[in-house]
């Protein structure tokens, strides 16, 4: 199938199972985080995709906040011994933060190719102004 006759597949369906963007067949990751070079299905090259900080962002504001704030309630409330907070905190902190990177990962990568998202540019390319 050409490239341009694949259909639209949404990036929260694609991104989130961690698959391929455009086929939503082959797997979009080659271990945790790290990206494979092209889809194994359709060939799809992933040099495109940069999410760049953009996953431990999301998970920093929407997770990692509210467990430093249990923390910092539990401490200010009970002034727990330390060992507490290696039970308690330390598990809400890594089991809150650590699975939630790969789905928005992939989210962030799908996203980039259904929207065609480039490196922003302050010029025209000099193919353009020539023509222009």
């Amino acid at each position: 199938m050409p490239s341009d006759q694949w259909p639209p597949l949404s990036p929260m369906q694609t991104g989130l199972r961690g698959r391929c963007p455009r086929c939503g067949q082959g797997h979009l990751f080659d271990g945790f985080l790290k990206l494979r070079p092209k889809c194994e299905v359709c060939g799809l090259d992933y040099s495109f995709a940069d999410p760049a900080d953009g996953p431990a962002f999301f998970v920093m504001m929407f997770v990692c906040i509210p467990a430093v704030a249990f923390a910092l309630w539990l401490e200010i409330a009970y002034q727990p011994p330390f060992w507490i907070h290696l039970v308690t905190t330390l598990p809400l902190v890594l089991l809150t933060c650590i699975p939630p990177l790969q789905p928005l990962k992939g989210w962030l990568v799908a996203s980039q190719f259904f929207y065609k998202a480039e490196e922003g540019r302050l010029a025209r390319p000099k193919e353009a102004d020539k023509s222009a």
